[in-house]
């Protein structure tokens, strides 16, 4: 997503991040107070201060400078991989991903959004599509559509894969597709969709 300044795309990345003025400002050791001028165009992140800011912003110095070019580069996630997730470290990755320690990343040659991750499923909820055990590519920025696999929250916290289904402009059902598991409806229970599912990958023993 392009913006019309530098200081209006430095607050669309930081708030697609979910940070505050504050935790952008101890990552690169500035004040909040520069964080706010450089959002409002009141002064500019120049030399190591800008590249800083792009490394926890999650996004190449261009496009916050002048806005060309990519908001990812597809090199830059290939290096890298995605960060490969235990699910007690979701809820502190959605909240502040750069704060979470990675210790294992998935290769990838495709381009996903910074804040993109990696997770081994935990239960046979999306057999037999998907089985426990598989490694699931979730984009949190990546709006569901009707079919799609999500990753969602529930109101007693926890985290389930389900099919996606909108009923209605403010409702909708989360289906597994093993019929063992239950069904579950916005309608009648808290739900929050965390990221959609955009790959998946089945690893076999060779010795099987």
């Amino acid at each position: 997503m392009e913006k019309e300044t530098t200081g209006d795309r430095i607050r669309f990345r930081r708030k697609a991040l979910n940070l505050t003025q504050k935790a952008v400002a101890e990552k690169i050791s500035v004040s909040h107070v520069a964080i706010s001028q450089w959002e409002k165009e009141e002064t500019l992140p120049r030399g190591e201060n800008l590249l800083r800011l792009a490394e926890v912003l999650g996004c190449a110095p261009a496009w916050l400078v002048d806005g060309d070019g990519p908001v990812f580069t597809v090199q830059t996630q290939a290096q890298t991989g995605l960060p490969f997730l235990e699910r007690e470290q979701i809820g502190d990755w959605l909240a502040e991903a750069t704060q979470v320690e990675i210790l294992r990343r998935i290769p990838t040659d495709r381009s996903y959004s910074a804040t993109s991750f990696a997770l081994t499923l935990w239960d046979n909820a999306l057999a037999p599509q998907c089985l426990r055990g598989d490694l699931l590519l979730i984009d949190p920025e990546l709006p569901p559509q009707p079919g799609d696999l999500v990753l969602a929250l529930t109101g007693e916290n926890e985290y389930v894969l389900r099919k996606y289904r909108a009923r209605s402009h403010n409702s909708f059902e989360l289906a597994p597709l093993n019929e063992d598991y239950p069904l579950l409806r916005s309608s009648e229970q808290a739900l929050s969709v965390l990221g959609t599912l955009v790959e998946w990958r089945r690893y076999r023993d060779a010795a099987q």
